[in-house]
């Protein structure tokens, strides 16, 4: 069984929905889910991002926090932070999303590379300990990832965190 490594930190170049800027290391102690998407992605508007809707919905901001990580790695002229900014306004994604910083080399922006994730949308769990848990390529079924969650919460023998 491997051992769960210390997650990434997120390197991003802008912040939606939040004051201020995001990092894992001012989390810890909390649950993270983070959805990284495209605006032009089909699965991550069909599912990805309204799957976390409901996670955020369903489980304490206390306990757990949600983040979007919209990360680019095709069709970057047409995937500005303005329009990012008009799709989260449409969409009512209220949580806090980061644009993924990009490459200085090629088209796989930092955090995106940083996760080796293969494209959008993917999802990761980070545990209380900052350390990554789940890396999803793809659709999460909803049972499972809450299932996930709560395993994770109850890791800490929090009870009320699923309440």
């Amino acid at each position: 069984m491997n051992t769960p490594q210390q997650a990434p930190e997120l390197q991003v170049a802008q912040w939606f929905n939040s004051p201020e800027p995001i990092t894992l290391a001012a989390l810890h102690g909390k649950v993270v889910v983070i959805e990284a998407f495209q605006m032009l992605c089909p699965g991550c508007v069909a599912h990805g991002l309204p799957q976390v809707q409901k996670l955020r919905r369903v489980f304490p901001e206390e306990h757990v926090v949600v983040l979007g990580l919209h990360t680019v790695f095709e069709h970057h002229a047409a995937m500005t932070p303005v329009a990012l900014e008009a799709f989260l306004h449409e969409y009512k994604i209220r949580f806090p999303v980061g644009v993924d910083a990009p490459a200085e080399i090629g088209p796989i922006p930092r955090t995106m590379a940083a996760y080796g994730m293969r494209g959008t949308p993917s999802l990761l769990l980070i545990d209380r300990a900052g350390r990554l848990r789940e890396h999803h390529f793809g659709q999460v079924e909803d049972m499972a990832l809450g299932a996930q969650v709560a395993l994770l919460l109850g890791e800490c023998g929090d009870d009320s965190a699923t309440a």
